[in-house]
Formats: structure tokens, C-alpha cells, sequence
């Protein structure tokens, strides 16, 4: 009963998370629009028929029932169909009518007064700047809590304490033998050290971190140490030798290296079978940019390869391949993993809501990188929108040519709604992988 409580309120977590964010979003379109004297009419959380909303000044606020989203609506947001300011069709066909039908309910908010508070007529750098606004809050929510984790919480890292001493010297890769009794001790074990142990000096130099520690054990093969340890109290002088053995190559975030075809390489260095222990240490805030740069960087790699990617999750969800654990999630995948976190009741509580922390970052900095996609209905469409009309009058200044005015954004609505119906069956995909065949990134 408590592990189902748990997890629901993993869920619960991550679900207010996402509205609070998905309602900053928005108020990150807003404000910007605001501030440029556009008229809002509506500022709404959630999609399909309105539970609940209230009017303060010009501008509706209000919750819907699909709460998938929200939306920001402005008048003005295509130009008119004609030269005169109306929105009567110019010419017929389908999509013509599709565009003409949006002008028209971008207009019908327009009052005497307001022609000058129309979204169409801002500049350019304005219409950017109120776009942006929403990955922007985004962007900021992802540093906040990125900085909270790092900061509040910390990272684990290794420590001077000794947690494992390994019994036997085993090749890198090989199994360890049945019968310990046999095997060539560890210069570790055969020195007589043990869990618990702090160690103290190598070599007369004082061990100030396990880093430093490792580097002078891999320097020092066939080398007789004197190492000293505090056991519980007392200094325990021993002398070490340690071995020449292969182990891993490590780059600089730790991560094992592989070769082209893709084995793990290995290097003959000093080893003497010893493991620490690790704690949790706060970071300095120099340290948050560059860790949202480097999640920002793997986002960004799976977002351009997102048609690959959707295609190898149709690919596990239909067969009995497995599933990518850097792969695109849904909502519903992403609260899964938040209930599983919150339930292992064998992981102390801080370091849970130290994960959920994370969780709700990624999501937030995953969120800012998908709306920056150049595709309407996505707030990079419209950014990209915005930017086709400032090179197209730019041309026609240089030129000397009549202003071609605002770009009109409405005639690519067929392409919108395209994009906006791949999305949707990108969504329903990604929720149906992520109920019969969940990512397991908890190991």
C-alpha cells in the first residue's frame, strides 16, 4: 500500500510540474505580448472546452479540459487578405479557404482602435522576442532546477574512504573464482586493508582526494608504498605494492572508451583493488551552465534525429526489439519513471526527490529544444516566419522595391496542420510504447 502511495505521488509530482511549466511557458508568450501593446484575448491551460475562466481587463484566463498544453491567443496574428484590410478570400481552392478562414478568426477580435495592436503589423525583433518567450521560460525553469540539483542536493562523488576491498586479482573482464582461498590476493587484501578504512598518506604525501589517490596508484607498479589509514580512530601503516593490470580508459566524464568497432580499451596501470565510498557534494554555480549545456547538447542529438528515433520506438513497441533508453518519451512514460523513482522506498528520500528534481529539468530543457523546431504550429515556426519577412523586405529595400509587408504566415497552414497531425500521432505512439513497453533508465 505505501509503495503504491509512493508512486502515485511520484506522479503527482511530475504531472503539477509539467502544468506549472507548461503554464510558464505561456506566460512567457505573455508578458513580451503585452508589453508590446498586442491585445491577448485569451490565456488558456489545457485544450477543448473551457471548466473554468475568468476576465481581468482585455484578457481571458482560464483552465481547459485536455490538459495537454496550453496557448496564448492574439489578434491580429495573420495579415488581411487584402491591401484594403478585409479578410474576403483573394482567390479559391481548399487551402485558400483554410487560410482565408484563419484570417478571419485572427480579425474578428479586432475592434476600432486596435489596428495598431494587430500581432502581424509588430517588428520583426518583436514578434521574435514573444515567440522566444516561451522556450525562453522554459529555458530558465530547466537552469533553476538544474542549479537546485547541483547546488541543493549535489552530486555523488567519490571519497577518501575505503567501501570495497576486492579478495583476488581476476583479469579485467573475467569472472572472479568460485574459491576465493586460491586466488592471489589483491595488494589491497594483502596488505591488510578493509572497508571503512580512510586513507590517510601514499608515499608520505597526503591524500586529499580519491582522484589524486588513483593517479599515484597507476603510476607506481611494482612499487613497494608506505600507505597509512585511520581505522576507527587509529593510524594503521602498511606497506602496498600494486600490480600492473588492464584497465578500462576512461574519458573525461568517466564513461568507458571504445575503439571503432567498437570494444573497450584498456591500459596497463598500477592497481591495487580497492573501491570508495561516495558522497553527496554540493557543486558551485559555475558548474550548472555547463551541465544544462551538456543536457541541452544530448537533447539536441536526439531531437535531430527525432524521424529515426520515433521510428525505432514504433519498432520495439510492435516487435520484440528492445527499447532505446535515450529514446523520445511521452508524458505518460516520463510520470511512469517519476511513480518508480518515488517507490523505491531502499533509496533514501532525498535522493529521490533529488532525481524527480532532475527529471522535471530535463523535461523543461527537452520542451524549450522541441517548440525551437522551425515548423508551425511549434514556436520556432513562427520565429522562422518571422525571420523569411525581415530577409524578404531587407531585399526589397536594397533593391529599392515596393515592401512586400508582413510575411503571411496563414498560407503555410496546410503544412501546419500536417505537422500538427505527425505530432499528434507521434504523441499517441510514444504513449502506447510507453505503457506496453516502458524505458527502463532505473537500471
Amino acid at each position: 500500500m505505501v509503495t503504491v502511495l509512493l508512486f502515485i505521488l511520484g506522479v503527482l509530482f511530475v504531472a503539477v510540474g509539467v502544468a506549472v511549466s507548461i503554464a510558464l511557458h505561456e506566460v512567457g508568450h505573455l508578458v513580451p505580448a503585452k508589453l508590446f501593446k498586442v491585445r491577448v484575448t485569451k490565456y488558456m491551460i489545457g485544450f477543448g472546452p473551457t471548466i473554468w475562466s475568468r476576465k481581468k481587463g482585455e484578457t481571458e484566463y482560464g483552465f481547459k479540459a485536455i490538459p495537454a498544453g496550453g496557448f496564448v491567443s492574439m489578434i491580429g496574428m495573420y495579415p488581411p487578405n487584402s491591401s484594403d484590410g478585409s479578410v474576403r478570400p483573394s482567390s479559391t481552392g481548399m487551402f485558400q479557404t483554410l487560410a482565408t478562414e484563419a484570417r478571419s478568426m485572427a480579425h474578428e477580435d479586432v475592434g476600432p482602435g486596435d489596428e495598431n495592436r494587430v500581432f502581424y503589423r509588430l517588428p520583426v525583433w518583436k514578434k521574435i522576442i514573444i515567440m522566444l518567450g516561451g522556450p525562453f521560460m522554459n529555458l530558465v525553469i530547466g537552469v533553476v532546477l538544474t542549479g537546485v540539483l547541483l547546488m541543493g542536493f549535489g552530486t555523488p562523488q567519490p571519497t577518501t574512504t575505503v567501501a570495497q576491498v576486492s579478495a583476488c586479482q581476476v583479469k579485467y573482464g573475467e569472472p572472479a573464482p568460485a574459491d576465493l582461498s586460491t586466488c592471489t590476493k589483491t595488494p589491497a587484501a594483502a596488505a591488510g586493508l578493509k572497508p571503512g578504512d580512510v586513507l590517510v598518506s601514499f608515499a608520505g604525501k597526503p591524500v586529499a582526494d580519491w582522484d589524486a589517490f588513483t593517479a599515484w596508484v597507476r603510476d607506481s607498479a611494482g612499487k613497494p608504498i608506505a600507505l597509512t589509514v585511520d581505522r576507527d580512530g587509529r593510524r594503521i601503516q602498511t606497506t602496498i605494492t600494486p600490480v600492473l593490470s588492464a584497465r578500462p580508459v576512461l574519458d573525461a566524464a568517466g564513461v568507458p572508451v571504445r575503439n571503432a568497432s567498437g570494444k573497450q580499451q584498456t591500459q596497463e596501470v598500477g592497481f591495487i583493488g580497492v573501491g570508495p565510498t561516495s558522497a553527496m557534494v554540493g557543486q558551485p554555480v559555475t558548474a550548472v551552465l555547463p551541465a544544462v549545456g551538456d543536457n541541452i547538447a544530448k537533447i539536441s542529438g536526439v531531437v535531430l534525429h527525432l524521424p529515426q528515433r520515433v521510428a525505432g520506438v514504433a519498432q520495439a513497441a510492435f516487435s520484440s526489439a528492445p527499447r532505446d533508453p535515450n529514446g523520445p518519451i511521452s508524458v505518460v512514460g516520463v510520470g511512469r519513471v517519476a511513480g518508480e523513482v518515488a517507490a523505491m522506498q531502499d533509496v533514501p528520500l532525498s535522493a529521490r526527490l533529488a532525481t524527480l528534481i532532475g527529471l522535471l529539468g530535463g523535461v523543461n530543457l527537452a520542451l524549450c529544444i522541441f517548440n525551437l523546431i522551425p515548423l508551425l504550429p511549434l514556436d520556432g515556426g513562427h520565429v522562422a516566419g518571422a525571420l523569411y519577412e525581415a530577409v524578404r523586405r531587407s531585399l526589397a529595400r536594397l533593391f529599392k522595391r515596393k515592401d512586400p509587408g508582413p510575411f503571411d504566415i496563414a498560407k503555410l497552414l496546410p503544412l501546419t496542420y500536417v505537422v500538427a497531425s505527425g505530432l499528434l500521432l507521434m504523441g499517441a505512439l510514444l504513449i502506447y510504447a510507453d505503457i506496453v513497453k516502458p524505458i527502463n533508465i532505473l537500471g
